[in-house]
């Protein structure tokens, strides 16, 4: 599955802007590069993470529901 660029919402509510796709560099397992676009205080602000693409994408068991894990919000 393909994965669009922009601005996703995490099931908790939280949202990040996706910067791209890349390769870990031991496995060359496809990475997915995102920015958080709030501040945390436990991190800093627009802190950036990175996740398994498999696992970016994968859907969730919430309360008896398949949610998306992160949900495609719009583009920039």
């Amino acid at each position: 599955m393909s994965i669009q660029t922009w601005i996703y919402e995490h099931f908790k509510g939280k949202r990040y802007e996706v910067v791209g796709e890349a390769f870990d560099g031991e496995t060359t397992e496809i990475m997915i590069i995102y920015k958080a676009l709030y501040n945390s205080p436990e991190f800093w602000e627009n802190a950036l993470w990175v996740r398994p693409k498999d696992n970016f994408l994968e859907n969730l068991d919430i309360s008896w529901k398949k949610v998306p894990r992160f949900r495609f919000i719009s583009s920039l």
